[in-house]
């Protein structure tokens, strides 16, 4: 039963490629939706992506030779991983066991790019033109892989793959198993890039994605004109570390992780419980695992996707746990302006609640003109509050019916 504390952050988004300008565009509400520009949309009915431009993964240090033989989404997952060593430090891993650090980072599709291209090799010019590499570069645990791999860190390595719970999953087994003293540390995330004309093609046919072509107004969580997510890409991966350990070398911690709630729907394919009784009961979990009230809790980083079944039954599932209290609690979803980075969400989401509680201010829902009766919480919609908080709680929900629930606290020594 150990504290496990956070010492180190690495993220990728369309506002921010490492910690500093992710804070800076969070209070200034900047949005990193656009036009898609890395692939033709004139045959697409959505335009709109939160595409990460320009990114060069030997800027981060990977090999040149190593790139060629990764998908995006696990050079994304590298190179956050790379920022999140960096920031522990260098005395983070170096008297650990490295059996007893591990590597766990989820993603909800994995190789995305490398299938789609592969895919069209194959049609086009037949088997024999497939790339070798082609099942290492697509496979979703390879980011957990080559995380390893990078550090050398041989604890538990897998990938979570719960849709778009599985960066905030990954965070919350890595809690348990550096808790219950299965490991000492472990870097923890997701990664995502499937910012691709397949994936757009297969999110707008079942009609989860936002046709909107203004980017000030796509993706508009909790707003009764919301219409569809929209999708993001990126990474976060933070390196959590038992908090003994930390303590004696003097790092720097940026919260502290106290409870983590699992469950699961079992109601439909894509669409939540109506009735929002599974995300409910994964909040319910972290508030009661980590021993504080429920009305201690100041801040919800909501899954909050824009989307009409979601926003509605967050909400609803928000006041059955909180009770008078989810009105005075600040509720607010940052995916307007990240959009939604499928299984890296909750990692991105995790890293922006560390940093608010260590920075002292709650990130806002940006975009939002239309109340919506049914969505009447406070969403912070008027602009970044700077005011110290104590509890920040990050809600992840999947495809699938898979919830999860990560409670961080302010540090205290």
């Amino acid at each position: 039963m150990r504290r496990v504390v956070v010492t180190g952050l690495g993220v990728l988004s369309a506002i921010g490629m490492d910690r500093e300008s992710l804070v800076k565009s969070l209070k200034e509400g900047v949005c990193g939706i656009d036009e898609i520009r890395s692939f033709d949309t004139e045959d697409l009915n959505v335009k709109l992506a939160a595409e990460i431009r320009d990114f060069d993964p030997l800027a981060y240090g990977l090999d040149k030779k190593a790139v060629r033989r990764m998908d995006r989404y696990c050079q994304f997952a590298l190179a956050a991983a790379r920022q999140a060593a960096q920031d522990a430090g260098e005395d983070a891993r170096a008297d650990l066991d490295p059996f007893r650090v591990g590597s766990i980072v989820g993603s909800g599709i994995g190789g995305f790019d490398t299938f789609d291209s592969e895919h069209r090799k194959f049609i086009e010019k037949g088997p024999g033109r497939i790339s070798p590499f082609f099942i290492p570069m697509m496979i979703s645990n390879m980011a957990a892989g080559m995380v390893a791999m990078e550090f050398g860190v041989k604890g538990d390595n897998f990938a979570v793959v719960t849709a778009c719970a599985s960066g905030a999953h990954a965070i919350g087994e890595a809690f348990r198993k550096i808790k219950y003293g299965v490991l000492d540390a472990c870097f923890a995330g997701g990664a995502e890039a499937a910012v691709n004309k397949m994936a757009i093609g297969a999110f707008s046919n079942m009609t989860a994605l936002s046709k909107s072509t203004d980017k000030a107004r796509a993706s508009i969580p909790f707003d009764k004109e919301r219409d569809g997510f929209v999708l993001g890409e990126g990474a976060g991966i933070l390196f959590l570390e038992e908090y003994e350990h930390a303590r004696r070398r003097g790092a720097h911690i940026y919260a502290e992780l106290v409870g983590y709630g699992a469950t699961g729907d079992a109601y439909h394919i894509t669409s939540p419980d109506p009735d929002g009784a599974g995300a409910a009961r994964a909040m319910k979990n972290a508030v009661e695992e980590s021993g504080a009230a429920f009305d201690e809790i100041d801040y919800v980083n909501a899954h909050g996707t824009s989307t009409g079944p979601n926003d509605r039954c967050e909400t609803l599932a928000l006041k059955s746990v909180f009770g008078e209290h989810a009105k005075e609690m600040m509720v607010s979803s940052t995916k307007s302006m990240t959009g939604h980075l499928l299984g890296a969400a909750g990692a991105v989401e995790g890293a922006i609640c560390a940093l608010a509680l260590e920075r002292g201010f709650v990130p806002p829902t940006i975009g939002y003109r239309v109340p919506d009766e049914e969505c009447d919480l406070d969403y912070v919609t008027e602009g970044v509050r700077e005011r110290p908080i104590r509890f920040a709680l990050s809600n992840s929900l999947g495809f699938g019916g898979q919830n999860a629930s990560l409670l961080f606290r302010k540090y205290e020594d």
